[in-house]
């Protein structure tokens, strides 16, 4: 994957050799509100069910509604917003989490919630599309693949650090504390921006593409399809980890699998954001091999608790860098179509995750807990068939 890169830093990024940390930072809290507003209700299910008076299958709904609101608006809303500031931007998707979070927390009504939901995932579609380019606009040329891995620490945190946070807050103290805790912390997040984060013009209006044309770039094709093969299989296993987890005998600790689980991402995300200049490549092959590795153990069906934390660890090393992998992959290889790739690779991360929580609930309905990282092994199979996964990695002045 090649694409061209300004022999100097461009005008509010850092000087060469720096990294921009209270910028990248900000960033890295956009990510962990998107995320953490995507997945909290998976803890508070049974509080949010009996408030709302609806069953839990339909309350696990506000996590389908939140994929669908990105999925469905990521590509055209950034298509209507290219000619903004990346700041404004940014701040307005922020402001949205702000608004959707409070009224989540304040409605008694399903329908309402359902809507709150709806409007989150919207402003994480614009959030996703933008994030990453944001955080290779703050840094040099050499060090854009760091910057990057630092803006997407937020979504491990969200995973293992916050999920659990929020659970424990929402059962001691109700959850709509924790949602206004969420809105908080977003309207925070958006004087922090205004203070930390330079700014970048959008496209002039001259000289925009169609969103779409993205897909004609050579390279941005397969990465999409590596995107949704690989979201796909990680989703149909972590949606029902606490499943598999009881199923395999450790019910009861699902939160420590999680936090080993998550803390291992963050090792993904160091080595990551260390060696992927120049190893973007072999890093996505050794993601897919260790994912492979904790996915097998994960199947050996034995109440044995070693093997179930080696999997977890084996899983987390593979899966925390993952999303820097591909939205650099995807950067590289679009361009000038870079915005509209990511806008593409967000829609189909969002189509992934929703289709591998339908087919994970069919497979563990069908043919039992067991099956989950089973069917994770063989949808690997296509993601590391991929040619462009072997293509020697650009050097440094093309890369």
């Amino acid at each position: 994957m090649t694409t061209q890169t300004p022999t100097t830093a461009p005008a509010g990024a850092e000087p060469v050799g720096r990294l921009p940390l209270s910028a990248l930072l900000a960033l890295a809290t956009a990510v962990f509100i998107t995320s953490l507003t995507e997945t909290l209700p998976a803890g508070l299910l049974p509080q949010l069910s009996a408030d709302l008076h609806v069953s839990e299958s339909a309350t696990g709904q506000t996590v389908t509604v939140y994929a669908i609101g990105t999925a469905l608006t990521a590509i055209p809303l950034t298509a209507a917003t290219a000619g903004w500031s990346r700041k404004r931007l940014l701040q307005t998707a922020v402001a949205g989490f702000t608004a959707a979070n409070t009224v989540t927390a304040l409605s008694s009504h399903y329908p309402l919630t359902m809507v709150a939901r709806f409007v989150a995932g919207v402003a994480a579609g614009l959030a996703w599309a933008l994030l990453a380019g944001y955080a290779r606009r703050l840094a040099p040329p050499q060090l854009q693949g760091r910057a990057l891995a630092i803006a997407m620490a937020g979504i491990p945190l969200a995973l293992s650090l916050g999920v659990p946070a929020g659970t424990f807050l929402g059962t001691a103290l109700g959850w709509r504390t924790a949602f206004l805790t969420m809105t908080a912390l977003s309207v925070v997040l958006v004087g922090w921006i205004a203070a930390a984060v330079p700014d970048f013009p959008g496209q002039r209006r001259g000289i925009r593409a169609p969103m779409l044309r993205s897909l004609t770039v050579p390279g941005v094709g397969p990465v999409l399809f590596v995107t949704l093969v690989y979201v796909l299989a990680h989703t149909i296993l972590y949606a029902y980890i606490a499943t598999l987890l009881d199923d395999l005998g450790q019910g009861g600790a699902t939160d420590l699998v999680l936090l080993v689980f998550g803390a291992a991402c963050l090792v993904s995300i160091w080595v990551v954001g260390a060696c992927i200049g120049r190893r973007l490549r072999a890093l996505t092959v050794l993601s897919v091999l260790l994912i492979a590795a904790g996915a097998a153990l994960f199947a050996v069906p034995a109440d044995r608790p070693a093997l179930v934390y080696a999997a977890a660890t084996l899983w987390g090393l593979g899966w925390g860098g993952v999303p820097t992998l591909l939205q650099t992959a995807v950067g590289n290889a679009g361009g000038d179509q870079a915005d509209g790739a990511q806008a593409m690779l967000v829609t189909l991360w969002n189509v992934a995750m929703a289709g591998g929580g339908v087919a994970g609930g069919v497979l563990l309905d069908t043919l039992g807990a067991v099956s989950l990282p089973r069917s994770l092994l063989l949808l690997l199979v296509p993601v590391l068939a991929t040619p462009q996964l072997y293509r020697r990695d650009p050097s440094p002045s093309s890369a």
